[in-house]
């Protein structure tokens, strides 16, 4: 069994690495990872900034032209020249209907679509508010005609003392009066004087005799004597000093009595108590008439509580619903804070067309217009009224307005349309050409300034700057001289194309440029 017995050990093959093989697996885990990412990586930028370098490149300074269009007479009047989609809206435009007084509102009187004659009631706003601002103007002019009553009694009785002064000559007769009293006083003074002289002396006589008799009489009878003599003495001492001071009486009362006399002829209090009577007058009239405009002014408030349609016509969409506050006429109010609906009167209708900018050369103002819309179960007639200025950068495209003549009931704003423009009628185009069964319109030619022709080889070419603002070398079929120093161009070129004028010197292919303008010298015959 021992000898019989195989050594396998002899079969195992050798396994182990080499000192090549061991590198290898090292050098292929490097390229994997760092190698060939950092190939990637410089590759893209070498794109991106071989894609971008362009744009950093310094542009030259152009000028351009625009191609001129003209127009030949070589197309049947009625024949369809292209087709443009659209939509329907009111012509000019839809009509707001606004609240002109501020207010929440209650109820709307309409729905949309519905038609309504003009002055129908549209909405009501919630006039509980305005309602109690009548009573009160009512009120406040109320106490303002009262107040003018008042006034006014005041005027007509300043302008009774005015005509009629008697209070003035009542106060100068009481003047006058005791001015005679006074007088008469002065006059009969001399008599009081000479009197009580007169009786002083018999007062002295008689104290005189009672003494002399002193023995044969009583005491108190002297005593009363003497008595008597001093009251006599005193009364002609007084009279004796009264006639000066009546005399300055008399003076003041004459004075007084000048100055009554005076008062009566100028009446200056009187006539300042007119003037401000009258002035009063004026006032409270001007505050009555106040109050009389606020009246009515609370009374159009009341009546602006319901609001009217402003036209025959029908409700195009409800802007405000039930419990929205409107702004009215205020001031500080938004564009839209007043509407409460929108209306359009749907005899006067029009197309919106996004036509094709080659196609805007052939729309003519006045031209007849097809319109096809769902809605309708034939075709609406119309005309070109105008283009627009809004033009649409995505589509290509310019807004084009065309009237809708006669459009059906079943035709309302919004509704999408197909228009096919025709070609117009021209007036003259029958005398051009006898016999013709159908009249002539006109179709587009493309004329350029000859001086940015160029001729290279034998073939004709100018430069031209694309959407991108890079200058491209143009080849074209040079027509026809026109007039004006024009050539026409009968292929190359689209209506669309800007012309390189200025600034062409070393241009290439290809090259950047900025368009500083347009050149207003190069076809200004056109």
């Amino acid at each position: 069994m021992s000898e019989t017995q195989l050594d396998l050990r002899k079969l195992a093959l050798d396994r182990s690495p080499t000192s090549r093989e061991v590198k290898t697996p090292h050098r292929r885990r490097w390229l994997s990872r760092y190698a060939l990412p950092v190939s990637i990586l410089l590759g893209f930028f070498a794109l991106l900034g071989a894609a971008a370098g362009r744009q950093f490149l310094p542009r030259q300074a152009v000028t351009v032209v625009p191609v001129i269009v003209k127009r030949g007479e070589v197309q049947n009047a009625g024949s369809q020249l292209f087709q443009a989609a659209g939509w329907i809206e009111p012509r000019p435009t839809s009509v707001r209907v606004a609240a002109l007084a501020p207010g929440v509102v209650e109820e709307l009187l309409v729905v949309e679509g519905q038609y309504v004659a003009k002055g129908e009631p549209i909405a009501r706003l919630i006039a509980m508010d305005a309602e109690f601002a009548v009573q009160q103007a009512e009120v406040t002019l109320a106490i303002r005609e009262g107040e003018l009553l008042r006034v006014e009694a005041e005027r007509a009785a300043a302008e009774i003392r005015l005509k009629n002064p008697v209070h003035r000559r009542v106060d100068l007769a009481d003047a006058m009066s005791l001015q005679a009293r006074a007088r008469t006083e002065l006059d009969k003074l001399p008599f009081l004087v000479e009197s009580a002289a007169a009786n002083a002396l018999f007062r002295q006589n008689s104290l005189d005799g009672k003494n002399t008799a002193q023995s044969a009489i009583a005491g108190v009878v002297l005593e009363q004597a003497k008595r008597d003599h001093a009251v006599s003495v005193a009364d002609l001492q007084e009279l004796q000093i009264r006639g000066p001071n009546l005399k300055r009486e008399l003076d003041a009362l004459q004075a007084k009595v000048d100055a009554l006399t005076e008062q009566l002829s100028l009446l200056v209090d009187e006539h300042r108590q007119a003037e401000e009577a009258n002035a009063k007058f004026i006032s409270a009239t001007a505050v009555r008439d106040e109050a009389r405009l606020g009246l009515k002014k609370s009374r159009l408030n009341l009546e602006r509580m319901v609001i009217h349609s402003p036209i025959d016509g029908r409700i195009l969409r409800l802007i405000a619903p039930p419990g929205a506050r409107v702004m009215g006429l205020d001031e500080i109010a938004g564009q839209n804070s007043s509407t409460v609906a929108e209306m359009y009167d749907p005899g006067k209708m029009q197309v919106r067309a996004d036509v094709r900018l080659e196609d805007v050369p052939m729309v003519i103002p006045g031209a007849p217009v097809e319109v096809e819309t769902a809605s309708s179960g034939r075709v609406i007639h119309g005309r070109v009224l105008q283009s627009t200025s809004v033009a649409n950068i995505q589509k290509n495209t310019l807004e084009v307005k065309v009237e809708l003549i006669d459009p059906p009931a079943n035709v309302s704003p919004d509704m999408l349309v197909k228009a096919t423009f025709l070609a117009p009628q021209l007036p003259d185009a029958e005398s051009k050409l006898p016999g013709a069964e159908s009249k002539l319109t006109e179709t587009e030619r493309i004329f350029v300034p000859n001086q940015l022709v160029r001729s290279e080889n034998g073939e004709s070419f100018t430069w031209v700057v694309d959407a991108g603002n890079y200058a491209v070398r143009r080849s074209m079929i040079v027509g026809g001289t026109g007039p004006d120093g024009l050539v026409e161009i009968v292929e190359g070129l689209k209506v669309t194309d800007k012309l390189i004028a200025s600034g062409i010197e070393g241009l290439e292919t290809g090259d950047a440029v900025e368009v500083r303008g347009e050149d207003q010298t190069l076809g200004i015959g056109r």
